[in-house]
């Protein structure tokens, strides 16, 4: 019997299984190859294209778009080969050993459990993927999804550069970022459907586990480039529309100050181990805004929706994405009013 077959015995786990008669989840098409294509094309034909759309944000587009391809590409790949070893490599028995079996317990320790991902958030996805493969309850999986790249020691470090004399920010962003992903998992654990999840499966794979890693290493990554293609097109698109007169604009009203750079992080789709630079530079802004900018984007951003659509379904993903902006905005307006 395979693992997805397998029924987990403890009240942390859930079935990985969807409801009769649904059919398993195939890989995007050529997703790895979609992704390669736009990669080169982009990048050895920066200059062509630029001068073929002849247009200051046609560069601009494409300079966008390769920057978070680049940027995110290096935490995909650590994010399928991550997840493949979860999926394929790591004892079943290891997650009901490793979280509490009550899934009250679990979401605040998975949440946690982000501190040891050194990645950004297109390598969360994956990974919670093949925890919810491998019976972890989706409300902790999902926690884990939010705070892996809000709170890894790789980011907290890049904030701490960014933000030099300000020890308050890695804080707020820690402390922030964890209340956010723990609410979310708590909220998924009340109020969340099965209908709404489309918790993503593999079909078995013949051979050794050699084999089975290198086919879940192989889909992961098709369903992953070929969403962060998606995402970074639309993120560069948006980005060249955005006037930055606007910043100025409205940098001197605070709760709209807020919501514009928890607004401008979902469309920038900036890596979390790069964010804290961007906010760093956005001194009009107060502190608290800029927070909300780093609480936001590593949870909700372009390319981690389509994503998120190509992993657990649209019906998720319109609920959860929209819900975790507004967690994620209060969370970081009532700790940047207690520390600053």
């Amino acid at each position: 019997m395979s693992v997805d077959e397998q029924q987990p015995p403890t009240a942390a786990r859930v079935s990985s299984g969807s409801a009769p008669g649904r059919p398993l989840r195939l890989p995007v098409p050529w997703g790895v190859e979609l992704l390669a294509v736009a990669l080169v094309v982009a990048v050895l034909a920066h200059g062509w294209l630029g001068r073929l759309f002849h247009g200051q944000r046609a560069q601009e587009w494409l300079t966008v778009f390769v920057a978070v391809v680049v940027q995110a590409m290096p935490f995909v790949v650590l994010g399928t080969l991550l997840s493949a070893a979860i999926a394929t490599l790591v004892p079943e028995r290891f997650f009901a050993r490793a979280l509490p079996s009550r899934p009250l317990l679990a979401v605040p320790v998975a949440s946690l459990a982000g501190l040891a991902l050194p990645g950004c958030e297109c390598a969360s996805v994956p990974v919670a993927g093949a925890l919810m493969r491998r019976g972890v309850t989706p409300a902790a999986a999902l926690a884990f999804l939010l705070s892996a790249p809000a709170i890894n020691p790789v980011v907290l470090a890049a904030t701490a550069v960014a933000f030099p004399g300000k020890p308050q920010m890695v804080l707020g962003r820690l402390a922030a970022s964890l209340v956010t992903s723990v609410v979310m998992g708590w909220l998924w654990l009340r109020l969340g459907r099965e209908a709404w999840l489309r918790p993503p499966r593999r079909a078995p794979v013949a051979g050794n586990r050699v084999v089975a890693y290198l086919a879940a290493v192989r889909q992961d990554a098709a369903e992953a480039a070929g969403f962060l293609v998606i995402g970074a097109a639309a993120a560069a698109s948006l980005n060249v529309l955005v006037p930055q007169r606007w910043l100025h604009a409205v940098a001197a009203h605070h709760i709209l100050a807020v919501v514009a750079l928890a607004g401008l992080a979902v469309l920038l789709s900036i890596c979390s181990e790069a964010d804290a630079f961007v906010a760093a530079s956005l001194s009009q802004f107060s502190l608290t805004a800029r927070l909300a900018f780093l609480v936001v984007g590593p949870m909700v951003d372009l390319k981690l929706f389509a994503m998120q659509v190509g992993t657990f379904g649209r019906g998720f993903a319109v609920r959860f994405a929209p819900a975790t902006f507004v967690v994620g905005v209060v969370a970081a307006v009532v700790v940047g009013g207690l520390l600053w």
